[in-house]
């Protein structure tokens, strides 16, 4: 009989789920649907291999058939995760009421995100619509480098994490990140200026642990300097902070 080294099939899975894992991290706010080309060029397989990944991916639910021929999109046991993944955080369960008042006291909508693999997801969201335009994000969202919550995650974030996040920019879109997280780091708070005048602000909510949210104003219209619902926000967040025995 010939001698199976045990290791060879477990390092075969190992590499397995790390694949699967990076082909569901491919997907995102901007990118809701695949095809296995788009799987094959993104990741390095060839396209057999890439479709052989995403058809067993559906056949376990991870997965489903797009809306348009031969694509891909997230399954319904990636929702399933996803929400029980949230229900364990528990500033997601307390958070509510204090979006909900904040929301009520400045007339903004006010946002929570919590981190995720690759930036800050959007986990709550209060919207205001007390105003003729409605500013609001959807719940689910990841967040993109010029957003104030990626902003202040960062500012609280290894090193490294700058570099992932900044991976494919060029050296002055870099330059202009870092100076943004800088800027959060040091006020404790950050601002983002958005096209068709649309803002976010955003501050850091600790837990014991470090860092494990932010809270966030969207709006649109002048931004005063500093805003007038700076104070508020940043109440919110220490009143967060110190319901989950954390410090800034």
């Amino acid at each position: 009989m010939a001698n199976v080294d045990p290791t060879e099939g477990s390092s075969s899975d190992i590499r397995a789920v790390a694949r699967v894992g990076q082909i569901c991290a491919l997907f995102g706010p901007q990118v809701r649907e695949l095809t296995a080309a788009d799987v094959a060029e993104r990741t390095g397989l060839n396209r057999t291999t890439a479709y052989r990944y995403c058809a067993s991916m559906v056949a376990a639910g991870i997965l489903e058939r797009g809306g348009r021929r031969g694509t891909f999109a997230l399954g319904g046991l990636m929702l399933e995760l996803g929400i029980q993944a949230l229900g364990r955080q528990r500033i997601v369960e307390i958070a509510g009421p204090y979006l909900r008042k904040l929301r009520a006291a400045v007339r903004m909508t006010a946002v929570l995100s919590i981190r995720g693999a690759q930036g800050p997801v959007v986990a709550l969201v209060e919207e205001d619509t007390s105003r003729m335009v409605v500013v609001t994000v959807h719940a689910g969202s990841q967040l993109d480098a010029t957003a104030a919550q990626t902003h202040v995650f960062l500012a609280y974030a290894e090193a490294s994490t700058m570099d992932t996040v900044a991976a494919g920019m060029s050296a002055a879109e870099r330059a202009r990140l870092e100076s943004a997280v800088y800027a959060a780091r040091r006020q404790g708070f950050s601002i983002a200026r958005h096209a068709g005048g649309l803002f976010a602000i955003a501050a850091p909510v600790f837990d014991e642990k470090g860092l494990c949210a932010t809270v966030a104003l969207l709006a649109a219209g002048d931004l005063a300097d500093p805003p007038p619902a700076l104070d508020q926000l940043l109440a919110t967040a220490t009143a967060l902070t110190d319901e989950l025995g954390g410090s800034g």
